[in-house]
């Protein structure tokens, strides 16, 4: 039996890049785990640096990967996009966060952590007396909230009293 062997330019085999070549938006989504959309939106708010490729296309040097993955690390821990920007602009020339600067961001989080851990266990509390929907003591309900009285205080969610000072 013959096998046929194809090598075209789109197949995988011939798109062979070497380890200075650029990524495209497409290499860099799939191989950091994110939509192409996300990309272009760090992009847009200052979080990554890419080039055009003469046709337009962006593209990215290779330690784009490692930033994607600070911004992601940082977002798991909760951190906004700001103070992940303001994270990035403490490095020096927009360089990639190597180890050492991973442990001394990371360090100055751990006061914002140990306050949002301190409020989820706030939380967690207050809802172990909860039975939800349907609740046998509106009187006593920290979330009943007749008539949307709540609402001139502004969007969000109010009456867990959970907020942290992000």
């Amino acid at each position: 039996m013959v096998e046929v062997q194809v090598n075209l330019k789109s197949s995988p085999t011939s798109a062979k890049t070497t380890a200075a070549a650029p990524l495209t938006i497409g290499q860099l989504a799939e191989r950091a785990g994110v939509a192409t959309s996300a990309l272009r939106f760090y992009e847009a708010e200052g979080l990554l640096a890419g080039t055009r490729s003469s046709g337009g296309h962006r593209q990215y040097p290779r330690h784009a990967l490692r930033r994607v993955a600070f911004i992601r690390a940082a977002q798991a821990v909760g951190l906004t996009l700001p103070q992940i920007k303001a994270a990035l602009a403490t490095l020096p020339d927009g360089r990639t966060p190597t180890k050492a600067d991973w442990t001394r961001l990371s360090a100055s989080w751990a006061p914002l952590l140990d306050e949002r851990i301190a409020a989820l266990q706030k939380l967690r509390s207050k809802l172990t007396g909860c039975i939800g929907c349907g609740c046998l003591s509106l009187k006593a309900c920290g979330l009943y909230n007749p008539q949307d009285k709540v609402a001139d205080e502004g969007a969000g969610a109010r009456l867990l009293n959970i907020e942290t000072t992000t």
